[in-house]
């Protein structure tokens, strides 16, 4: 039985990626809580991990050549555990440069717009005092629909984003989950729903995505939350 991976973890998106990657593949893990609305993505013996007080990281024990191995950023991650497996990541170059063009398209493009359209839909206006910007809320709402515009239209003729199931669903799906939070009306895209509820259904999906789902709250009524994570930060 390998040792298992830790894994520093909060209930969000970036941390459903890897809590659904380690179960479809098997691994086990420990989960270490950081909780993000308390500002412990700051404390320093985090910030050896993550320098960029991002969660979620990992350490292998069992790394390259059986030595240790850290990771911070979720993608890196799905790498990092694709080639370790040997699972969910192609099987030949090709099929890689396919899942990777994707990956990276979430990374750059549906994580931080979608991150965007929830910032100022949802909790910017119960920020004190309240930020209600129609220009932001228009310009992410508008992009998040663009981008989900390019799912579908990707799904049309296929069942999963690049070829087989992979790393690339994993780290969509959560972000994608989501489109309720985002005001999209889902029926625009019936091939991205179908996807939707086809990843959702996986038990490793559902397992993944259950993951200290207890400790989710509504940030628009925890002002010391939103002191910590919208701003008024640390450098």
């Amino acid at each position: 039985m390998p040792a298992p991976i830790a894994l520093y973890y909060w209930p969000t998106p970036n941390g459903w990626k890897i809590t659904i990657a380690l179960e479809e593949m098997g691994l086990p893990y420990e989960v270490r809580l950081v909780n993000i609305g308390r500002g412990e993505q700051f404390n320093p013996d985090f910030l050896k991990i993550a320098p960029n007080n991002r969660m979620p990281a990992i350490i292998d024990p069992e790394g390259p050549d059986g030595a240790p191995i850290s990771i911070f950023e979720s993608g890196a991650i799905l790498q990092y555990l694709g080639r370790k497996t040997g699972m969910f990541y192609g099987r030949n170059e090709r099929e890689r440069v396919e899942i990777e063009q994707w990956l990276m398209w979430q990374m750059g493009g549906l994580g931080p717009m979608a991150g965007q359209a929830h910032h100022f839909l949802r909790y910017a206006p119960s920020l004190e005092p309240p930020q209600d910007i129609p220009y932001a809320k228009d310009r992410y709402r508008n992009e998040v629909r663009r981008l989900y515009g390019v799912l579908d239209r990707r799904l049309a003729d296929r069942e999963f984003v690049a070829g087989d199931y992979s790393i690339a669903d994993m780290a969509i799906w959560p972000w994608a989950s989501g489109w309720k939070n985002q005001e999209q009306d889902i029926e625009e895209f019936p091939h991205m729903k179908a996807w939707l509820d086809r990843v959702g259904a996986r038990p490793a999906v559902q397992r993944g995505r259950a993951v200290a789902a207890e400790m989710r709250g509504d940030l628009r009524a925890d002002r010391e939350a939103q002191k910590v994570l919208f701003g008024q930060g640390r450098r």
